[in-house]
């Protein structure tokens, strides 16, 4: 029991970190509507530059986007002031030209000015638990001082001039409105007759597929890279968890590879040469990604530049060159994901439209054998009872049923050792001054009643892992984020909000934070009860200063439970519940006393009275 308490004490502390406080919620904002003035932003990152003919394709390089500084085989026009000054983020979004973009779970838009996808807001998700509460601003224009946003284009290849569209292009759209049924094209034509055109597609969640094509009405072959890039301004709140993988990432040639934001301020630029794969910015719950066709060889990077003291983290793919002749014309084509990391989303893009591993999108962590199945078969059970807490329960019983042979054999082995309590106090008291003959006569008496000490905590290790897997479930799920159980649990990836100086949730205050760690709930409050309970049928250790701190555990998990999300602490205090029914009934076939009390020992028989029946004397 010793071991058990051991390692349960070593995952909690492993576990009990403080968070840093969530990403604040973006300003509220009138939706955008199209401007009817075009005007230049502040700028841009430099689109990837291009190899020399009859080299390897480049990788991108960006000097940031509030002062942006051309680069070899970069074509550039005059933009704005050298400092940009952060707008409100609708009068930003008034000062180009946009088409809408509007479907079941997105709304936004795309500047006409770079095509940029800039604007995008997460309608299924919003900031808070409060039903009035923004939506999800995933993407935001250059301007608002947390630009974050994805663009496709070319460059052309030996720095040639006036051919590929610059950074600050105006493109002009066929449509005004992008929806999943209506695809929408923006084009622009060179000084030289070359046309570029980017069709963007929408599905009904989060995938946009874009087709960019290019007709050359010159005189002569011109050779172009197709890139897509995403770039982030700043280094965004992150929950800095260790178990959770939050900054840059991507998969290359069938290995996902992941950069912390701190890792690549330090490295710079990091490259990647892959067939197929995507490469992205996530967050905890949400992920912008690049998506070249799968089929193509192109040269990814991940990189940090830094403008006005402002890390600004970008990611990018350049593909192979295109030649295009004289009346010509050529396309490639590729996708960008933004949005949320839904399970089955994700699994669904991998499988139907053969993207990499695209699923590990979702840090599943290192127990992702147990986490995955754990996760789907909360989401099957929430599919039929419509509640992710009723779901944990049903799953902590299957998970007790599964284990139970095992349970069995330790709350047996519990129940024999506590049977045999009265037996070693004698020795302990008769052997006080001889301790190594104590040991000889306890192993002599463990062999004799054939009881295992170890036998009762061992069993429990396979639990550990299970555990572990929940709880990755219950933090890095979007599902479970927001999901509400019964009565004052509204969200089960939250601690529990009805808290002892809340008065369980009768009043709120501004609570100082050094009270923070003994603010307890009243789920971990049940949760120290019946953790209670279990150790009051368990036997005590023999030593009395162990005896003691035991005493002291379940007061101590309370307060560490505290600040876990309720959906693990309610996991917790239901499994405590169905193991003391477990035990309990298990101590009573055997007779062994419930609370500590002396085994009563049962009336011998006499031979009379074993034949007739009677009671012996």
């Amino acid at each position: 029991m010793i071991l058990a308490v051991v390692l349960s004490v070593s995952i909690m502390i492993g576990f009990q970190v403080f968070f840093a406080p969530e990403p604040a919620p973006v300003d509220p904002n009138q939706p955008a509507s199209t401007a009817i003035t075009p005007t230049s932003p502040s700028g841009g990152p430099a689109q990837p530059a291009a190899p020399a003919t009859g080299s390897g394709p480049g990788v991108p390089a960006a000097p940031g986007i509030n002062q942006p500084a051309p680069l070899p085989g970069q074509v550039t026009n005059a933009v704005g002031s050298a400092a940009a000054v952060a707008e409100s983020r609708d009068k930003v979004l008034r000062m180009v030209k946009r088409v809408r973009i509007e479907s079941p779970r997105l709304s936004g838009s795309i500047s006409l000015t770079g095509a940029r996808v800039d604007d995008l807001t997460l309608i299924d998700y919003r900031e808070t638990i409060e039903p009035d509460s923004e939506f999800i601003k995933l993407l935001n224009p250059i301007g608002t001082g947390s630009a974050y946003y994805a663009t496709f284009g070319w460059v052309a290849a030996n720095g040639a001039k006036n051919v590929a569209p610059p950074r600050d292009a105006v493109w002009t759209a066929n449509r005004a409105t992008l929806t999943p049924d209506v695809p929408v094209t923006l084009s622009w034509t060179s000084p030289g007759g070359i046309t570029f055109r980017q069709m963007f597609e929408l599905d009904e969640n989060y995938m946009f597929t874009v087709t960019q094509s290019v007709a050359n009405a010159s005189s002569a072959p011109v050779t172009v890279f197709p890139f897509g890039q995403v770039l982030r301004e700043g280094t965004p709140d992150t929950t800095d968890f260790y178990i959770l993988h939050e900054g840059l990432m991507g998969v290359f040639d069938g290995v996902l590879k992941e950069i912390d934001y701190d890792d690549i301020q330090d490295s710079r630029v990091v490259k990647e040469k892959s067939t197929g794969g995507w490469i992205g910015i996530t967050d905890k719950y949400w992920l912008t990604a690049l998506i070249p066709d799968q089929g193509a060889t192109t040269n990814g990077e991940f990189r940090d530049d830094v403008v006005n003291k402002s890390d600004n983290n970008q990611v990018n793919f350049l593909s192979e060159a295109l030649t295009v002749s004289a009346g010509g014309a050529a396309d490639s084509k590729s996708r960008l994901f933004a949005g949320a990391k839904e399970a089955r989303l994700m699994n669904a893009y991998r499988d139907d439209l053969n993207i990499a591993r695209f699923d590990l999108a979702i840090d599943w962590g290192w127990f992702e054998f147990l986490t995955k199945p754990i996760f789907f078969a909360l989401t099957y059970f929430n599919d039929i009872l419509g509640n992710f807490g009723f779901s944990i329960l049903l799953l902590t019983v299957l998970i007790k049923l599964a284990f139970f042979p095992l349970a069995n054999k330790s709350y047996k082995a519990m129940s024999k050792m506590k049977m045999l309590q009265p037996e070693m106090l004698k020795l302990r008291e008769r052997f006080a001054d001889d301790k190594q003959r104590l040991n000889q006569e306890m192993m002599g008496l463990y062999k004799k009643e054939k009881a295992n000490p170890a036998s009762g905590c061992l069993p429990i290790l396979p639990q550990i892992p299970v555990f572990f897997a929940l709880y990755k479930v219950v933090f890095i799920s979007i599902e479970m984020r927001h999901a509400p159980f019964i009565g004052w649990i509204k969200d089960l990836s939250a601690k529990d909000p009805a808290t002892l100086f809340t008065g369980f949730g009768l009043f709120t205050w501004d609570m100082p934070e050094y009270l923070d760690i003994v603010d307890i709930g009243v789920w971990p409050i049940i949760m120290g009860v019946t953790m209670y309970a279990q150790q009051k049928l368990n036997p005590p250790p023999p030593d009395p200063t162990q005896a003691k701190i035991f005493m002291f555990l379940p007061f101590i998990f309370t307060i560490m439970l505290a600040r876990f999300p309720a959906g693990l602490v309610i996991y917790w205090a239901w499994n405590n519940l169905l193991s003391v029914a477990q035990q309990y009934f298990i101590m009573r076939r055997a007779g062994v006393p419930i609370g500590g009390g002396r085994t009563k020992p049962k009336a011998p028989k006499t031979k009379t009275a074993a034949k007739s029946g009677a009671p012996g004397e």
